[in-house]
């Protein structure tokens, strides 16, 4: 912390010192009468009465909040008694703090504490603090200002939305799971009926079908199985405007998505595929979930001008019978280049377009409107393209549209359209 002096304690000294000059030289006591006042504050402001060093520490309610909710953060302070001290708390990103500054009196046993209510209105890791104080003597003479201890991280989880049906794998792994396989073997799900085989259960005969061909037939099921799913999150561009961006969009539905699948016991793995590229390998549980959440947290889009493709993914980090789920606005060629790639090299793939329509002003009828249309048609050609590979593109218009529409559409294209999906 550094030490500073007031301002009124120069022009104090200065009075003081012509005072008294003046009063030699003219030999008028009174003058020196005048100057006692001035010459008695700046003694005793000299005489050691400078405020001592203030110790503290901040403290969070608690470090994992959801974005829109509040939080208490806390500064302890432990000083001189009697001491008048302001404290503010410095935060950034979409963080705010309530009130701006604390100021309190010191009380006699020199603790005291400063509160402060912490806004987040968007996710993120964001710092917070270290506080500012800044404290006066008992004159007001002497003051110091600095940061108290050290500042905190507060990660603020993106809400997560909730998915009623869910995108399913055309292929799926030999693992116990939620998800209904196409093969055939044990399992709930009737798949269809065969004549009787050596080595088959006797529970598995179907007896209606059976008394009425006169001929042994048993049922056959579908398995219930786990799938392996990718989030492919594109973050080498973002649309923004007022504060909402496309970005925020991708990360909210990429976090419902690792929500949903995780609790049906399917491999979940996330690829931030930008300037920075961060990727997570599939697994299950719930602290993948977690482990996903805090790398979403982590997502950011940057320029850059470095070209990258899919063959910067690790190995496993793709299995062969993933379904990757992509969220990209298609706003770069690098991005929608990658994904092109993969589905080249035959994985199942399908699109949700985070729409950058809905931040675009719409300007139809002034000087921009050929230009906005010339880029609504290059974005439908590159829908067209998609499809063209058997790849479902769902446009997602986030600022009014649930979560849910894009994947509705995604499944009744599959289910239309699945010999095309197998191409």
């Amino acid at each position: 912390m550094s030490l500073s002096a007031s301002p009124r304690l120069g022009p104090y000294t200065a009075l003081a010192l012509t005072a008294l000059v003046a009063a030699l030289a003219s030999g008028r006591p009174e003058l020196a009468a005048l100057a006692v006042p001035f010459a008695l504050f700046v003694a005793v402001a000299l005489a050691g009465l400078a405020p001592p060093s203030i110790e503290g520490s901040l403290s969070l309610e608690r470090d994992r909040v959801l974005e829109g909710e509040s939080v208490r953060a806390i500064a302890t302070l432990r000083g001189g008694a009697g001491l008048r001290v302001e404290v503010h708390l410095p935060v950034a990103g979409r963080v705010s703090a309530r009130p701006e500054s604390v100021v309190l009196w010191l009380p006699p046993d020199g603790r005291g504490e400063a509160e402060f209510e912490l806004a987040v209105e968007r996710w993120g890791v964001h710092p917070v603090g270290p506080p500012v104080v800044r404290a006066r003597d008992r004159l007001g003479a002497f003051g110091i200002e600095g940061p108290l201890g050290e500042g905190r991280e507060l990660r603020a989880y993106p809400g997560v939305g909730r998915l009623r049906r869910l995108v399913a794998p055309l292929r799926t792994r030999p693992v116990l799971g939620s998800q209904v396989s196409r093969e055939r073997g044990e399992g709930i799900e009737f798949a269809d009926l065969r004549p009787l085989m050596p080595g088959d259960r006797v529970r598995s005969i179907n007896w209606r079908a059976t008394s009425r061909r006169r001929v042994p037939y048993v049922n056959v099921q579908h398995p219930e199985q786990s799938a392996d799913v990718v989030l492919f999150l594109d973050t080498f561009a973002e649309a923004e405007h007022a504060g909402e961006g496309t970005l925020d969009a991708a990360v909210q539905a990429a976090a419902a998505l690792a929500s949903a699948y995780l609790a049906r016991r399917d491999r979940v793995g996330a690829v931030g595929f930008g300037a920075e590229l961060r990727w997570l390998t599939p697994s299950a549980g719930t602290r993948q979930l977690y482990r996903i959440v805090d790398a979403l947290l982590s997502s950011d889009a940057r320029l850059s001008f470095a070209w990258r493709d899919v063959t910067h993914l690790p190995r496993g980090l793709l299995p062969p019978r993933a379904l990757v789920l992509a969220l990209s606005p298609l706003l770069d060629a690098r991005g929608t280049g990658a994904l092109l790639d993969l589905r080249a090299r035959g994985y199942d793939l399908a699109v949700v377009e985070v729409s950058p329509l809905a931040l675009t002003p719409a300007d139809v009828a002034g000087a921009h409107r050929l230009p906005l249309r010339l880029w609504r048609l290059q974005r439908d050609a590159l829908r067209a393209r998609f499809e063209a590979v058997g790849v479902p593109v769902a446009r997602w218009e986030h600022t009014r549209a649930p979560l849910e529409l894009p994947f509705e559409e995604v499944i009744a294209y599959r289910r239309h359209a699945r010999p095309a999906a197998r191409v």
